[in-house]
């Protein structure tokens, strides 16, 4: 996938997983209108792009994403007769990724190298896994600016840390740091900031080594269960186990388990 055509994000692709780097450090990756455009567009085509079997989110810099860039709001909230309308900017500009980001059908990594906050950190909680350095952590700074959290940080925040605690995070504000977010369910691991890198790499490399189409369809599911009663969620785990048995990658992983050696998955 060429980077070319990206001007605030870069996209590297190496043995089935593609890196996807926020990138403008000088404003701590904060959220424009070019980069949610050019981020929600590599998300699409991430979707049809069958040699990437693993993706990894991360910001450039200190910082993975500190949210929407204020800064470009300056001249128009120092206008008194300005009334901002949000509606059609979250439907336009964020809500695609969040959507985008829960129908890929391949494992996404948030690589938390720094801060994620406001839709930062919603953009981190949309993805499957995330990965903290010890220097990261994630705050719901919209009550700061007398908003709500968007992004569906209020979808996933209180299915992570259950309601009382999401309710406390998004009254308050307070940071939550690498090793209390670890505590409270928010990411799956924590590691030296030196480390992330290589720890980030061994699981996406791993991830994409697995079996992508069960993978994609075992998180179709999860997505569904959310909401979903149990008679209906059988059906769906009975129509996708259809799917899935019918997959080359299926029989190779029973052709191995005969012949007692390592499967070979292609993602097919």
């Amino acid at each position: 996938m060429s980077t070319a055509a990206y001007q605030t994000i870069a996209v590297e692709t190496a043995g089935g997983v593609c890196t996807v780097t926020l990138n403008r450090p000088e404003s701590l990756n904060s959220l424009n209108d070019q980069l949610t455009t050019e981020l929600a567009n590599v998300i699409k085509q991430l979707k049809r792009d069958e040699r990437v079997r693993c993706v990894v989110l991360t910001g450039a810099g200190r910082a993975f994403c500190s949210g929407q860039d204020l800064g470009e709001l300056k001249a128009k909230y120092s206008n008194p007769e300005f009334v901002p309308h949000l509606l059609d900017d979250l439907r336009r500009r964020y809500n695609p990724i969040v959507m985008g980001l829960r129908d890929l059908e391949k494992p996404v990594i948030a690589s938390l190298n720094g801060v994620a906050a406001g839709a930062g950190a919603s953009i981190a909680l949309a993805c499957d896994m995330r990965i903290a350095s010890d220097k990261a952590s994630l705050i719901q700074v919209f009550i700061n600016v007398g908003l709500v959290p968007d992004s569906a940080s209020t979808f996933f925040l209180p299915r992570l840390v259950g309601l009382g605690k999401a309710l406390e995070l998004c009254f308050t504000g307070d940071k939550v740091g690498a090793e209390e977010a670890l505590r409270l369910g928010l990411v799956n691991k924590v590691v030296p900031a030196d480390q992330l890198a290589a720890a980030t790499s061994e699981l996406a490399n791993r991830l994409a080594k697995l079996p992508t189409r069960a993978i994609g369809l075992t998180k179709r599911l999860l997505n569904r269960a959310l909401d979903s009663d149990l008679e209906a969620q059988l059906d769906a785990e009975a129509f996708a186990q259809e799917t899935a048995g019918q997959t080359a990658d299926h029989r190779e992983g029973v052709l191995a388990f005969f012949e007692k050696r390592p499967p070979n998955f292609q993602g097919k």
